[in-house]
């Protein structure tokens, strides 16, 4: 199996996202503290945790967009305290400087210079993680995001909108994720070739196995090194 470029999900496949969206929470909430402790009494983490997941239930056509759905429910925390001037943007700044703040895993960034060496690699990400704060986006040809373009993993078109971008068949791209319906479900259906990213050694139950499955990144780039020495 032959393929010209790499499409790769972000948050928890090349780092552990769950911290950083923890800190961020915790930044945000110390900033309430210090600036509106009326609110941050009102919405103490959990909290907002809930309002923001009532949000999301009652805005679905916002579902590719979580920035919006964060700002969203900042405004509507200070709304309830009888704020209509909520400090959306510093609020946000912290938020995503603090939720971009991730840890890679030791295995991510060793196996993208080398997967990079070799071809195109692609983000394609539901989150709002950003490589240009991570620091990573000079390995990757194209940047494609469920905010962005307007639709979600796993609908066909994101998967797509990556193949058009790198201007080469969806069958030519192995995508690389761990969620199993969103990343290997959602390729396989627009046509690209899986790889389940599989770091907790879970078993595999949801329909046709992906085309390869790695315990880690290191895995990947040996497969991609020897696939395009046995291509050529």
């Amino acid at each position: 199996m032959a393929v010209r470029a790499v499409s790769l999900d972000l948050d928890d496949t090349l780092w552990p996202v769950l911290p950083a969206l923890i800190e961020a929470e915790h930044v945000v909430d110390r900033w309430l503290r210090q600036h509106h402790p009326d609110v941050a009494n009102a919405w103490p983490i959990e909290a907002m945790r809930e309002l923001r997941e009532q949000i999301a239930r009652d805005n679905t056509h916002l579902s590719h967009d979580f920035s919006e759905q964060r700002r969203m429910t900042i405004r509507a925390a200070f709304a309830h305290c009888g704020i209509d001037d909520a400090p959306v943007d510093e609020l946000w700044r912290l938020y995503y400087a603090a939720r971009n703040n991730v840890e890679l895993y030791p295995d991510s960034l060793p196996a993208l210079e080398r997967i990079a060496h070799r071809v195109p690699i692609v983000s394609i990400s539901n989150g709002n993680a950003d490589l240009e704060i991570i620091g990573l986006h000079h390995l990757f040809h194209t940047r494609i995001s469920a905010g962005g373009l307007g639709v979600a993993k796993p609908d066909a078109r994101i998967f797509l909108a990556a193949a058009e971008a790198l201007g080469i068949a969806p069958a030519d791209i192995l995508h690389v994720g761990d969620d199993p319906l969103l990343d290997v479900v959602g390729a396989r259906e627009a046509g690209l070739r899986t790889v389940w990213l599989n770091r907790t050694g879970e078993a595999w139950s949801h329909g046709p196995a992906p085309d390869l499955e790695f315990p880690d990144m290191t895995h990947l780039a040996d497969w991609v090194e020897a696939s395009a020495l046995t291509d050529s």
